[in-house]
Formats: C-alpha cells, sequence, structure tokens
C-alpha cells in the first residue's frame, strides 16, 4: 500500500501549491492527476485534467499561499482524502481564501489526484 498519511497528503499538496507559485502548475497536475481527474473550482467551472493542464499554463503564479487545518479522511486502503483550508495571494489582489479537498487515489503505487474542489469562504 502507498502511504497516504496526513503528511504525505500535506507534503503533496505544498509541492502543488510551490509548483503554482513558480510557474509550473500545468505540468505538476498533469502529472499528478488520474486520466478522469476533475477540478472543481469555486466559479462552478469543472475541469479534466487536459483543461486543467491548459489553464494552468497561461496563469500567472500565485506570490505566496498559507495552508491551515488540515484533515485527512480515509477513504479504503488506496484513497485518501485531505480537506484544509488555504488562503492566496497573486498581484497585490485580495487574498484568495477558501475551503479545498483533495481525493487521492493510489495507481501504479503511486498516489494520483482523483478530484480536486474549492469551497470559497
Amino acid at each position: 500500500m502507498t502511504n497516504l498519511s496526513l503528511d504525505r497528503l500535506v507534503t503533496l499538496e505544498h509541492e502543488g501549491w510551490e509548483a503554482l507559485c513558480e510557474g509550473r502548475g500545468g505540468a505538476f497536475y498533469g502529472a499528478l492527476m488520474t486520466p478522469g481527474a476533475l477540478m472543481v473550482l469555486v466559479d462552478g467551472s469543472v475541469l479534466d485534467r487536459d483543461a486543467v493542464v491548459a489553464s494552468l499554463d497561461e496563469a500567472p503564479p500565485w506570490d505566496s499561499y498559507e495552508l491551515h487545518d488540515e484533515r485527512r479522511v480515509g477513504l479504503g486502503e488506496d484513497a485518501a482524502a485531505l480537506v484544509y483550508r488555504a488562503r492566496a495571494v497573486r498581484d497585490g489582489a485580495a487574498p484568495f481564501v477558501a475551503l479545498m479537498t483533495s481525493t487521492y487515489v493510489v495507481v501504479d503505487g503511486e498516489p494520483r489526484l482523483a478530484l480536486y474542489q474549492q469551497t470559497t469562504l
């Protein structure tokens, strides 16, 4: 069984946010997401993996981010969700603050993102 511990899931989320801050989110999430994965965003958009990659390739990088209140929800032996609060800032705009849920499944022995959802606060 692949490690889907709280620490591992939080590390994956930090790696994703760092990729977004460095302008390489498309490549990162293209590799992390399962082929059928979806992202549900606060504006009501539902994006598949290809749409996520394309949108992140065009998105300006985040300047900074913070994660808080991380909680793991077990979903069986090979799946788990991470729920957390995020605050991110870009281009001097008002902070983006939301609750996030990232659901991971094990594919070929590695954790992969299957579903991500944002809920604005």
